[in-house]
């Protein structure tokens, strides 16, 4: 999956819109119909022999995929007739749930989010799959705060990656810390003497 967007990204200039890829999964859509939104931002025509040679599917994969995006109301084929009736691929309600999003979103107190957190400690905009880890942690019980925690200590040690992330927050369940008062306790608990922590954190680095 990751790949052919890479490839729908450098076939031309197009961008994704931020919100888009923060929101998709609010908006109920299968990664398969964020790909094609994603292609159907950089180019609208209505050609489903063209978009299943380019994103490798076929013909009676693409159909479905945006039959399934039409009764999302996620987009509609609409028409235009110059010399030539055409049909093109039409992203206003898309935009408009998108809108709506940002709207909700003023309603409420504003709050970074544990994504945003992350991007901004990266320095870069997540991928899809890492927004799927993140949220997969929160799913498996780890809380926001512990998820936190976890981004600072891979920062305090100059890694950027989720797979470190990851194993710090496997490190602590196995610990039984559960919150950001659960580490301060376990740091400032006297260490066993001849203790040798068991995770090798510098070879992580790569």
């Amino acid at each position: 999956m990751t790949d052919k967007i890479i490839n729908i990204i450098k076939s031309g200039t197009i961008t994704i819109p931020k919100l888009l890829l923060q929101s998709y999964k609010e908006l109920k859509l299968t990664e398969q119909e964020l790909i094609l939104i994603i292609y159907f931002i950089g180019n609208n025509e209505f050609d489903p022999e063209r978009i299943s040679k380019d994103l490798d599917l076929s013909i009676g994969e693409t159909l479905k995929i945006i039959d399934d995006l039409t009764k999302k109301d996620i987009l509609k084929i609409s028409t235009k007739s110059a010399k030539v009736y055409e049909e093109y691929i039409d992203l206003d309600e898309l935009y408009n749930k998108l809108a709506l999003t940002i709207m909700t979103d003023k309603e409420t107190p504003k709050k970074t989010n544990i994504y945003d957190k992350f991007e901004n400690e990266f320095g870069r905009t997540l991928s899809p799959m890492e927004y799927e880890i993140i949220g997969a942690w929160i799913e498996s019980g780890f809380s926001e705060e512990l998820i936190e925690e976890a981004l600072k200590e891979a920062v305090y040690n100059g890694v950027s990656n989720l797979r470190y992330i990851d194993k710090i927050l496997y490190e602590w369940q196995k610990k039984g810390i559960k919150n950001k008062q659960d580490i301060k306790v376990q740091k400032e608990a006297p260490k066993p003497k001849g203790e040798v922590f068991d995770y090798d954190w510098l070879n992580e680095k790569d």
